[in-house]
């Protein structure tokens, strides 16, 4: 018979609320001006670099990686406000519920044990 590693289990089940309490903040980050999901990817880069589980770790870098392209993106269009006020709401709409869409998703397959895609 296997034997089960306790301190595993217990550091995983320890670790599962915090992955939970990052994805809130980056959902609703949008709705802050973005400061919760800039204090949540500070927590990403902390807690990524203390995990063991290759799921908890791929969530943290799925995170971040969304973080980064957002804000590339929120850049990049930003000039679009310069020229027109309308296409710069537009796009910069549409890169907002992009981003909460990649993080519900996340959300939703990390409770379900899956790894992001």
């Amino acid at each position: 018979m296997a034997e089960t590693d306790f301190v595993t289990l217990e550091d995983k089940r320890a670790d599962r609320p915090t992955m939970h309490v990052l994805y809130g903040l980056h959902t609703v980050a949008p709705f802050s001006l973005w400061t919760l999901s800039v204090i949540a990817l500070v927590v990403n880069y902390v807690k990524r670099s203390d995990e063991a589980d290759r799921l908890y770790t791929a969530h943290h870098n799925y995170m971040i990686r969304t973080f980064w392209w957002t804000l590339l993106w929120l850049v990049l269009t930003a000039p679009l406000f310069a020229l027109l006020l309308f296409p710069g709401y537009i796009a910069w709409t549409v890169i907002g519920a992009w981003y909460i869409y990649r993080f519900l998703r996340g959300w939703l397959r990390f409770n379900d044990n899956r790894f992001p895609q």
